[in-house]
This record gives structure tokens, C-alpha cells and sequence, in this order.
């Protein structure tokens, strides 16, 4: 049964609903609230003839039919949302800022739920006359089959705080998904970043998430990308939060366990589905620009700002960008030399 909505909320409106926006937005439409989806026309069409469904690892599902739904091309104008959720991909956060600005009135609050650690400041440049938040989405969500968007991993939002977003929670706990808010959520971002090092390796692997995360080779190119950036991050002096149950200091050395043991001690970060990838991988199957400027190339750019580099990340750059030149798979072995640890 739907929870009931916080009645002093206001309509919300998913600025870029793919995977993420559509799972995010559904949960807060299936508890009551108007939630307005901004969407590719491809996106939009299953919409439209499906509806939306939403499923988890927990065994959760949820239909809403087409006719609920609220959907667009473009954000609405007139529309006054009490929150919008910027959830593009992060080369078009810029344009997706401008566009929300030309359509939501000044002073409207928008959380950016993006992958990455420069999203909002990037969005504050283009459209200064919003107020934005940092947000952060720590569980994989996979589109199924058109229309149908299941969370194969576990995990807690985390925002920066505002009521806009706390409204939110009771909506979000019907789900079993809990929110966090923070004063500074910039350790937060970084620590998920750590995580989202392993995008690329699934991506690159051609595997299910949990099938790649049991093999050796793939986790120790996972172990290589996290530790170079770790080092990096300790030269700028910067902070970083541990959004896993294992520290991100010890987090490369149980990557590295061979895997009867890595499979013992991290049951509990295998609590993976067997459907379960990483959005990289679908945008490389789909033939999109990927988000891999926004993981490993912060990393890089990082390194560079301290007068250092960081070729590990730079290499795994490299080999996701020349995807379209060699697009199969690659072994653990095969990946671990192209990275160069072998």
C-alpha cells in the first residue's frame, strides 16, 4: 500500500529520468507524490506504453500504470516543483542546468543525484540563479526491460541538507531506501567515486556485476584504480567518507584476497542480484557517451592539480573511450595487461 504524502511538499520534477530518475522518481510517484518525468524520447515511449515498474533485491515490485504518469520532453514551464532531481549524465549537466533555469522560477532547489564529485558546481555556473545540492546514489539501478527499472544493490541516499529533501524521507522509507543528509557532502562523493572506479572494470568485463566482482584479475584492476586514487587524494589533503562497511584505506587489500576469501569476508558487499550491472556498461551496449570523464578523469585531473599523475586512471580512461575500436570484452587477464599489472 502507498504511503500517503507529506502534504507540504510540492510537485517533483526528474530532470533526466534514465535508470536512476525513472527508480527514483517512481518511488516517490508510487507514495503519493506529483512527480513530473523529463525524459529521452526512447525512455518516454516505454513509458507511455508500459508504464513504469519498479523491483529490488528485496523481492519489492511496484506498477504504475502509463495513465499516472506525468511526462515531457522538456521541463514544463509554469511548473513550481518544491524539488527537482538533476539526473543526467555528467557531460550534460550544464545544458540540463540551463534548460531548468528557463523553466523553474529563481530560488528553486535542485539536487544533483550524478555520479562524480563536480556536478554541482558545474550546474551552479550555468544556471547561478537555482539553489543546488549534492546528492548521491549509491545503489545500481539496471533498466530490465523497457519501462521496468530494478535496484540490484543495497545502499542509502545521502544529500546535502534541505527540507525539500527531508520531505522526502517518509516516501523514500516505504521504499526501504533511507536518506541521510549532510552538511558537507563532498567526503561522500569522493568516497563513492572509490566505488565507482569498479564501473569501468564491469563495464570493460562484459559480465554481470556480481560475476565480475568474483573474479581475482577483474578485482585487482578494481584494487589498482581505487588505490592510485586514494593516493591522490592524500596529497590534495582531501577527506573521504567510507560509504561501505570496510574503511577505504583497507577497502584495495580485500579486493586483492584470492577469492575464497574475498567471497567469506565481503558477503555482505556481495548481497548483489544476479541481474545487477553497472550503467556504464548499458551505455557502452547502447553505444552512449559514458560517465567515464566524470570517475577516472577527475582522478586524473586531481593528480594533475597536485603536480602528479595518475596513469592507471589515465590508461582506464583511454580503454573505455576506445571502446567504439575494440567493442568486446575483456578476460581479467586481458584487462590487467591492458592496464599494465602484468
Amino acid at each position: 500500500m502507498s504511503a500517503a504524502p507529506d502534504k507540504t511538499t510540492g510537485p517533483v520534477l526528474v530532470m533526466g529520468a534514465g535508470s536512476v530518475g525513472c527508480f527514483l522518481g517512481g518511488v516517490l510517484a508510487r507514495a503519493g507524490h506529483e512527480v513530473h518525468f523529463v525524459a529521452r524520447p526512447r525512455v518516454l515511449n516505454a513509458l507511455r506504453s508500459q508504464g513504469l515498474r519498479l523491483s529490488d533485491l528485496e523481492g519489492r515490485s511496484q506498477h504504475l500504470p502509463p495513465e499516472t504518469l506525468h511526462l515531457h520532453e522538456q521541463p514544463p514551464a509554469g511548473l513550481r516543483p518544491a524539488l527537482s532531481l538533476l539526473c543526467v549524465k555528467s557531460g550534460a549537466t550544464a545544458e540540463a542546468a540551463r534548460q531548468l533555469a528557463a523553466a523553474l522560477p529563481p530560488g528553486s532547489v535542485v539536487a544533483s543525484m550524478q555520479n562524480g564529485v563536480g556536478n554541482v558546481e558545474r550546474a551552479r555556473e550555468a544556471a547561478p540563479g537555482l539553489v543546488w545540492r549534492a546528492g548521491m546514489v549509491p545503489f545500481n539501478v539496471a533498466e530490465l526491460a523497457p519501462g521496468h527499472y530494478h535496484r540490484g544493490t543495497a545502499g542509502g541516499l545521502a544529500a546535502e541538507r534541505d527540507p525539500a529533501l527531508e520531505a522526502l524521507r517518509p516516501a523514500l522509507d516505504g521504499f526501504g531506501i533511507t536518506l541521510r543528509l549532510h552538511r558537507d557532502l563532498r567526503p561522500v562523493q569522493w568516497g563513492k567515486l572509490l566505488i565507482n572506479l569498479n564501473n569501468p572494470v564491469n563495464a570493460l568485463s562484459g559480465r554481470p556485476l556480481r560475476a565480475q566482482l568474483l573474479e581475482r584479475g577483474y578485482r585487482r584492476c578494481f584494487a589498482a584504480l581505487q588505490t592510485e586514487a586514494l593516493e591522490v587524494l592524500r596529497q590534495a589533503r582531501i577527506e573521504v567518507a567510507a560509504v561501505t562497511p570496510v574503511p577505504p584505506e583497507r577497502f584495495a587489500s580485500l579486493l586483492r584476497l584470492p577469492t575464497p576469501v574475498f567471497r567469506l569476508l565481503a558477503a555482505r558487499m556481495l548481497r548483489i542480484d544476479a541481474q545487477a550491472r553497472s550503467s556504464m556498461a548499458d551505455d557502452l551496449a547502447l553505444g552512449r557517451k559514458t560517465e567515464i570523464d566524470a570517475l577516472c578523469g577527475e582522478v586524473v585531473r586531481l593528480a594533475r592539480r597536485e603536480g602528479r599523475q595518475a596513469p592507471l586512471n589515465a590508461r582506464m580512461q583511454a580503454l573505455v573511450e576506445a571502446w567504439t575500436q575494440r567493442p568486446r570484452p575483456y578476460g581479467p587477464r586481458e584487462l590487467e595487461e591492458a592496464l599494465g599489472l602484468r
